[in-house]
């Protein structure tokens, strides 16, 4: 029985075959791709656990915690930062403050001073406290300050507090003059103040037509 034997090709000349990858590479490839399906799959279900538990979208922390929201679900404005001398919506200030009405009258006080008056002033021999009240005419007409009312309380029951006239000190009152636009006028006043008292209330009317402004703190 004859037996044909077939020879194994030759090697033949074509294009050269690329070496096989190497198995670490490969490996690397599949686990890295394995790993983001995973990381894929992770966070799928982290976000539908987060936007749609219960049916509701939770909302971003910062909404919780930082901005509040009215009665009607608006949110509300941060008024911390605001610049502007805060009133406590009675016409109440600081005494350090400076009020602006309408008219852009401007009045604040400055300088306190305690001090005790001579036997010449009225009332003698009292402790009061001394300063100033300056009125800026900021406006376009001229302002009457010959109407300037300045009148003061102390404590916490309000003690009426008498102005304290003393010539020799320059305490006299109000002002004689007018105060033309673009003008300031200022206005040396005291008012008794008991060694034993710090608090006190100054409420101060520029003119006839506009409101008076109370300003309240304590005296060192």
């Amino acid at each position: 029985m004859s037996r044909h034997i077939t020879p194994p090709p030759m090697p033949g000349y074509g294009p050269p075959v690329p070496p096989p990858q190497s198995p670490r590479k490969t490996n690397t490839i599949i686990i890295a791709a394995a790993a983001a399906v995973v990381a894929a799959v992770v966070s799928s279900a982290i976000t539908v656990g987060v936007t749609k538990s219960d049916g509701v979208e939770a909302s971003p922390t910062v909404t919780v915690t930082e901005v509040g929201t009215d009665s009607d679900g608006a949110a509300a404005a941060d008024e911390s930062t605001d610049p502007t001398p805060e009133d406590t919506g009675d016409g109440v200030f600081a005494l350090d403050d400076t009020v602006t009405y309408e008219s852009d009258v401007e009045v604040s006080l400055s300088g306190f001073k305690r001090s005790v008056t001579g036997e010449y002033a009225e009332p003698e021999k009292t402790a009061y406290v001394r300063f100033t009240v300056k009125v800026k005419n900021g406006g376009s007409k001229t302002l009457d300050s010959t109407m300037l009312s300045v009148n003061c309380s102390y404590g916490q029951d309000g003690h009426t507090s008498d102005s304290v006239f003393d010539s020799e000190h320059g305490l006299g009152g109000g002002p004689d003059t007018k105060v033309l636009a673009g003008r300031s006028l200022n206005v040396p006043w005291g008012c008794v103040l008991p060694k034993n008292e710090k608090l006190i209330q100054i409420e101060v009317s520029p003119d006839m037509e506009s409101e008076t402004a109370i300003f309240t703190g304590d005296v060192e």
